[in-house]
């Protein structure tokens, strides 16, 4: 699909979560559609600027850890959304230049911007596929996967507040094993998930705005988000909420006095290693 033709597929009569996140991150890349249903969700729970901050912040520092303390040089981002710099390939490339990213998303308009996630290091390589994480055979099977990534090695399979777009009745957990089934030994996954767990009223309000959007969503407890990870050996600190897993002096908010509270970034994180 070429851009014009993403441009032409791009559904601005619904708010949509992608741009929606933008919002939240203080973008541009929206409609006014998107930050009337951004205001109404912030409106129920104010945090939810600190949460796309923190989930950034979380995506950031598993990536450097991936690369600097295990070896990982290819990565698999599955719900990509719209680029927002550092894009993870040049969180990757910062520490080993050769590292080789593929970016999958659904979504036409992410597909516009794919220029800004292809622009790699000489040494490495990027690329975009139009894949749904809901189908992982044909993104598994995607030509333009294999012509970057060999799966034969390592990769880290990053998925970023993806799986609580992914309800229960799309087997959420067969997507993610079925994706890991297919990486070998010494892969990693790297996921953050929305919870309920610290404030059940105001994210049963979240999730009744964008289901009434028409996107459906499925917040989940750690115990639930720690299902994803049965069978890998969990780097510590474990499951953990976004801001407190491994922060370091490279964060946006590590210089700031006033830390979030749990309840504020209502994100569960984590990164494991496949034996």
């Amino acid at each position: 699909m070429s851009n014009s033709q993403a441009a032409r597929d791009i559904d601005t009569s619904r708010p949509h979560s992608a741009r929606m996140y933008d919002y939240y991150l203080g973008g541009k890349d929206h409609f006014d559609i998107d930050k009337q249903a951004a205001e109404t969700v912030a409106a129920a729970y104010p945090g939810i600027f600190v949460c796309a901050r923190e989930n950034r912040a979380f995506m950031h520092r598993a990536t450097r850890v991936l690369a600097r303390e295990h070896g990982i040089r290819q990565w698999l981002d599955i719900g990509t959304g719209i680029p927002t710099e550092p894009n993870l390939h040049q969180v990757a490339q910062s520490v080993v230049p050769e590292a080789r990213v593929v970016y999958a998303d659904n979504d036409p308009l992410v597909l516009k911007y794919a220029e800004r996630l292809m622009r790699s290091t000489p040494q490495g390589r990027t690329t975009y596929i139009e894949a749904d994480a809901n189908d992982p055979e044909s993104l598994l099977n995607a030509p333009e996967l294999a012509e970057v990534l060999d799966l034969g090695r390592p990769v880290a399979l990053s998925l970023n507040a993806l799986m609580h777009f992914v309800t229960d009745a799309q087997d959420p957990y067969g997507i993610v094993g079925r994706l890991l089934d297919a990486l070998p030994s010494g892969s990693a996954l790297a996921l953050s998930h929305c919870t309920p767990d610290f404030d059940p009223p105001t994210w049963e309000k979240v999730t009744a705005i964008y289901t009434g959007a028409g996107t459906p969503v499925q917040f989940r407890s750690q115990k639930d988000v720690a299902r994803f990870f049965d069978g890998l050996d969990l780097l510590d600190p474990g499951i953990t909420v976004g801001h407190r897993w491994r922060p370091d002096a490279q964060d946006d908010n590590a210089a700031t006095e006033q830390q979030p509270t749990d309840a504020e970034v209502s994100l569960w994180t984590g990164v494991g290693v496949k034996p």
